[in-house]
């Protein structure tokens, strides 16, 4: 069985060069709904998945996001990368897309990480231990938050700091316009 599958999943019009291109619509290499189960291809396959400003279009309902994790998880082979981008959740980019029916965090990611979700039982903490109930494991291992261009051009200017950025994302829309996330899926 393979484990060096590349999947372009939810790619549109954006194929890429050495990778499988998914898509519901248009002319992928694959045409295939993610929220249609099973994924077409075999357990423990891929080794690298791009999910480029699709994760927030998908699993509108609850059990259907939660479908998608474990599928993600089921075709991953031991160590494969997930590289996420998605828009920022408190950004124009999210809120005036109707298509966009969840936000994506690496808060809400890191919920899929069996140790984080081990530790948060040791303290007695809320969050949701989805990796466990899912039997899922992936560990967020880089985040990249693109600032608003608007905003790249004060911090290039030197008239704001890294610091002043922080503050704003914390009470203000519009800071953050872009997620990245690189997640590796633990087996």
């Amino acid at each position: 069985m393979s484990k060096d599958l590349k999947l372009n999943l939810g790619c549109g019009n954006n194929h890429i060069q050495g990778y499988i291109n998914v898509d519901k619509y248009g002319n992928p290499d694959i045409k295939h709904d993610l929220e249609t189960f099973p994924w077409p291809w075999q357990e423990s396959s891929a080794s690298v998945i791009q999910l480029n400003h699709v994760l927030e279009h998908l699993g509108q309902n609850t059990d259907i996001y939660l479908g998608i994790i474990k599928e993600m998880y089921r075709i991953c082979s031991d160590q494969a990368l997930i590289h996420i981008a998605v828009p920022h959740p408190r950004h124009d980019d999210f809120i005036n897309d109707p298509t966009h029916v969840r936000a994506i965090t690496p808060e809400s990611m890191s919920l899929f990480s069996k140790r984080n979700n081990r530790e948060w039982g040791k303290h007695g903490y809320a969050n949701s231990p989805l990796g466990l109930f899912l039997d899922v494991d992936f560990e967020i291992v880089n985040v990249d938050q693109g600032l608003d261009p608007a905003w790249a051009q004060k911090l290039a200017n030197n008239e704001i700091t890294e610091d002043d950025i922080d503050i704003a994302r914390r009470k203000y829309n519009n800071i953050i316009k872009e997620i990245r996330m690189v997640l590796r899926a633990f087996k």
